[in-house]
């Protein structure tokens, strides 16, 4: 397999110092690394620092008045087999919707021919801003391919969604597009140098995949049962994967709404309603409500099996013996929707087993009426609770199944979609201008999998 080329774009966001680690890591892959900074950049990271770690000279500007020499963003454009602006600014961000050319980065993606992505770096409230969604909603639909920032403590101090994804699962996510891009080109008879902004290498949703119209409600995250008011019975589910399903069927045209348990992830989708709630029983009943206005319903939260019977209205304190609680079954959400789910309902499981995965997984799809259930192990390393990663195994009520690596949880996300587009009723078929790549050769999914 020959060299794989990656252009590089730095933008002024605190997060550049991240930059020269993604270098590392496409070095370290083997890849050849150009690099092009706005002049912003430069007040974050030296040119020098990129330029001693990529072993090439770095980008900045159209022409060198001290040496004469110029660069050639067409040549820049013409020669990556793909370009990823990260961290991506908002200003960087709007200028490339608007289709500003007034920089060598920005005249650089507007040359290229690869595929193009970005990684937005901003803060909570930035992200969140109509004008910012604006921009990203616009580069989707130009072919961009966003990788959407983390979770975690900004510079402002605050915590919320806009943290740079980290480079090593950036470098890992380009570097499994270009291979699957490779095999495919292989398959095709292509060349491998040949260059398109919308080859969509490994499996995702593409533009025209359009769920516009659609409802869809998703339920995510943990459900608290409390025992007193200080103590409470729940688990480790962070909500990573509903909350990633969530916006990706916010991105292809859903209107969602997300209901959650408690968590510490945010939403910033502008097609994302959210509703929190903390027990299993407020879960149940905002999906009741939910539900029967749904297309589709994704119940990716980890909802506890059991509550106790009589919860303490005080603390309860320590007592010399033992202490016995009793608990009781919470509401059955799956279940209870399955008995009133309409003929046009599309209606997503998932199951988070230790052991007899596939026996249990395919029990509870049967006895849901799940149209398709998604397996999480534990047992796979880098998968389940916390991670931004997973591998999960899908099996569909006809009787087919998908198995995927391990991936982050956004792209496993992405894949669910893309199996729910395919199969959901008058979507899939041919007339409704629908083009899927759909799959999970390196998929993966979240923590969740409890009852509902």
């Amino acid at each position: 397999m020959r060299t794989r080329q990656i252009l590089l774009g730095v933008t002024g966001s605190i997060a550049a110092y991240k930059s020269a680690e993604l270098v590392r890591c496409f070095i370290k892959a083997g890849a050849d690394v150009k690099v092009v900074m706005t002049p912003a950049a430069g007040d974050f990271i030296t040119p020098l620092t990129l330029s001693s770690l990529s072993k090439n000279p770095v980008s900045s500007a159209y022409f060198d008045p001290e040496t004469g020499e110029w660069d050639s963003h067409v040549e820049l454009g013409l020669w990556a087999d793909a370009m990823v602006i990260a961290p991506a600014s908002a200003n960087t961000l709007s200028s490339m919707a608007a289709g500003g050319c007034d920089n060598l980065l920005l005249a650089a993606y507007l040359s290229a021919r690869c595929p193009v992505y970005a990684a937005p770096a901003m803060d909570l409230d930035m992200y969140a801003h109509p004008a910012t969604r604006r921009s990203l909603s616009i580069l989707r639909e130009d072919g961009v391919r966003i990788i959407e920032p983390a979770e975690g403590e900004l510079a402002s101090g605050l915590s919320g969604k806009g943290r740079m994804e980290e480079p090593e699962t950036i470098a890992a996510r380009i570097l499994e597009d270009l291979d699957n891009g490779s095999r495919a080109a292989d398959a095709a008879g292509s060349a491998p140098g040949d260059h398109d902004r919308s080859d969509p290498g490994p499996p995702q949703l593409s533009k025209s995949a359009s769920l516009k119209g659609r409802k869809a409600m998703v339920t995510a995250g943990p459900s608290y049962e409390d025992i007193d008011p200080v103590r409470y019975i729940g688990n480790r589910s962070t909500g990573k994967m509903g909350y990633a399903i969530a916006e990706a069927l916010a991105s292809a045209g859903a209107d969602v709404t997300l209901i959650s348990g408690p968590s510490r992830m945010s939403t910033a989708h502008p097609g994302i309603r959210r509703i929190d709630v903390r027990s299993a029983q407020q879960m149940y009943e905002a999906a009741r409500d939910h539900f029967p206005d749904s297309d589709i319903a994704v119940l990716a939260a980890a909802v506890a099996d059991y509550r106790p019977a009589f919860p303490h209205r005080h603390k309860m304190k320590k007592q010399s013996g033992a202490m016995s609680l009793e608990l009781e079954r919470t509401v059955d959400i799956a279940g209870s929707l399955a008995e009133i789910r309409r003929d046009h309902q599309f209606i997503v499981g998932f199951a988070l087993e230790t052991r007899d995965e596939e026996e249990n997984a395919l029990t509870k799809l049967r006895k849901k009426r799940f149209d398709m259930i998604v397996l999480n192990s534990l047992n796979t390393p880098g998968a389940g609770f916390a991670h931004d990663t997973n591998s999960v195994t899908i099996y569909f009520s006809d009787g087919s199944r998908e198995e995927g690596a391990l991936k982050s949880k956004i792209r496993v996300a992405e894949d669910i979609v893309c199996h729910i587009v395919e199969r959901l009723p008058s979507v899939s078929h041919s007339g409704s201008g629908v083009v899927l790549k759909s799959g999970l050769d390196g998929s993966s999914a979240d923590e969740s999998g409890g009852r509902a």
